[in-house]
């Protein structure tokens, strides 16, 4: 009998990853444009010498970033988890890397195991733009009320119905109830950061929520204006969508 080369057993692993979104199409493959999800899978078939599919935790939408993303893979892999996660990085392009490689069971599922997600925005309140911040804040140097930007916030929390602070998805939605556990706004000099932890996010439901705060915070939309559009349930103009690029998916939680 011929001797059988036996192929090595399959093996779990769970990714987390940190990307500067800037030149990509979002986190999900796309026909025309390059996405994290590609090169990460590209990466990963030079080391595996196979196909590879990862599975992320959620989208990110173009020009976003994350400094936490997860994503979930099948290899056939004999190298050391330490080792693989320096093959990976080496495989990367410089503007997105691998922070963490940790093996798993099959059971994990970066989407479907995830109990919530962390968000944060950015604003960058000067008067002049700072260079540095260009990609990764929005610009805003008109005066904000935060104070009331904080009353606002205070309304968001818990659960609700968030058809009025999210855009139409491009895939149908079983609810769109969702549990805000955390809305808070920081502000460090000429810098607001809005951090949002939720056990999950519609379509642009975070720049959505930013940009329905920073219209409180200009005065051009009272809290108790928010609230009547929120329980309306319904998007209307009175809600602008905040800027991609300073939109960072901060952490998941399992």
């Amino acid at each position: 009998m011929r001797p059988t080369s036996l192929q090595p057993k399959p093996r779990h692993f769970k990714l987390t990853i940190t990307y500067d979104g800037t030149k990509y199409a979002g986190w999900q493959l796309q026909p025309n444009g390059k996405t994290v999800q590609e090169v990460v899978e590209t990466a990963l078939a030079k080391i595996d010498g196979r196909e590879v599919r990862v599975h992320g935790s959620g989208r990110t939408d173009a020009g976003v970033h994350a400094r936490g993303q997860v994503a979930n893979c099948t290899l056939r892999t004999q190298l050391k988890v330490p080792t693989l996660l320096k093959a990976l990085n080496a495989n990367l392009p410089e503007d997105v890397r691998a922070l963490r490689v940790e093996e798993t069971d099959a059971k994990f599922h970066a989407r479907f195991s995830a109990r919530g997600k962390e968000y944060r925005y950015q604003i960058d309140c000067g008067a002049v733009a700072e260079p540095f911040l260009r990609l990764y804040a929005w610009h805003h140097p008109r005066p904000l009320d935060v104070a009331a930007m904080r009353r606002a916030a205070g309304l968001l929390k818990g659960r609700h119905d968030f058809s009025a602070l999210s855009a139409n998805p491009m895939r149908a939605v079983e609810t769109t109830v969702r549990t805000i556990s955390k809305l808070s706004i920081i502000k460090e000099g000429n810098a607001i950061t809005v951090a949002v932890t939720a056990d999950g996010f519609l379509y642009k439901m975070v720049r959505s929520i930013v940009g329905a705060l920073v219209k409180v915070g200009e005065g051009r939309l009272t809290v108790e204006e928010l609230r009547g559009l929120v329980k309306a349930k319904k998007r209307t103009a009175l809600v602008e969508t905040a800027p991609a690029h300073g939109l960072f998916l901060w952490r998941v939680f399992y």
